[in-house]
């Protein structure tokens, strides 16, 4: 279809591969080469039960952002409406290494706009505190993101706002029409999400890389309590074994080098927001 491409392969693995796509709509007012909208196409493959895994996390992405779109959930990547038949081209055409996938095969979502917190060279003074917010705007959908550790999960878009994504390991907690959402796994998954964000205020404001305002004492430190303390004993190592060990494939997790560079910090966002006690 006229328009429609691959810009970059962001992932390859046994699971498949990660693409960004485009379509460039001829009509538009800024004409043919223009970007309309961009797209994260997620293409599922895989033997000996890999590709099994890698379609029931797609699925559970799909199932978080439609519950996070029908919520009105802002800090979530947005995307303007897009013709069926462009949808029905993105998903049929083949990948850049040129294997043709099954159009049940392909999951597509948003792409956010920005860099990902381990590149971001800005930050605003209170993007913290935003990040603090959207978490707690998810939980209110009933949505844990489950992997906020990853700094590359966290995109700082162009105005500053934090955008989460990779849904892949949420877990979707519907209200209970009486009583709202409730129980210790929910409770549990929602502080931990919170932790890792303070985590990453910490490393970002400690020993003078950030506003002291901004930073979180040793008293305040939230620490791994729980149902989260019990999968990291247990749960992660065995995780760890199979992703590793068994199907020879990393998460991809980054991080910014602890020797920096640290990004320069600007105007909060929301500069008549009550500053940090």
């Amino acid at each position: 279809m006229e328009g429609v491409r691959i810009e970059d392969e962001l992932k390859h693995d046994v699971f498949g591969c990660v693409e960004l796509v485009s379509w460039c709509d001829p009509a538009a007012p800024d004409g043919p080469e223009s970007v309309s909208v961009r797209m994260i196409r997620r293409v599922v493959r895989g033997r000996f039960g890999a590709g099994l895994v890698a379609r029931l996390l797609a699925r559970r992405e799909e199932r978080a952002l439609r519950a996070l779109r029908d919520a009105g959930t802002a800090a979530i990547a947005q995307a303007p409406p897009v013709p069926a038949e462009v949808l029905a081209a993105l998903r049929s055409m083949p990948t850049r290494r040129g294997f043709v996938p099954r159009p049940k095969d392909v999951f597509l979502r948003p792409f956010a706009e920005g860099l990902p917190l381990h590149r971001a060279t800005h930050l605003p003074r209170d993007f913290f505190t935003l990040l603090e917010e959207a978490a707690r705007e998810l939980h209110g959908a009933g949505v844990c993101h489950n992997d906020l550790h990853k700094e590359q999960n966290i995109v700082v878009a162009p105005d500053g706002r934090p955008v989460l994504i990779d849904f892949q390991l949420a877990t979707l907690h519907p209200r209970r029409p009486t009583s709202g959402i409730e129980g210790r796994w929910f409770v549990a998954r929602c502080r931990d999400d919170l932790r890792h964000i303070q985590k990453h205020r910490r490393r970002y404001t400690r020993d003078g890389r950030g506003p002291e305002e901004e930073s979180v004492p040793d008293s305040a430190r939230m620490k791994r309590t729980g149902i989260p303390l019990l999968w990291m004993r247990t749960g992660k190592p065995v995780y760890k074994f199979v992703t590793r060990k068994v199907l020879r494939t990393r998460d991809g997790e980054e991080m910014r080098p602890i020797t920096g560079p640290w990004p320069e910090w600007t105007e909060p966002v929301e500069p008549d927001r009550p500053r940090r006690a």
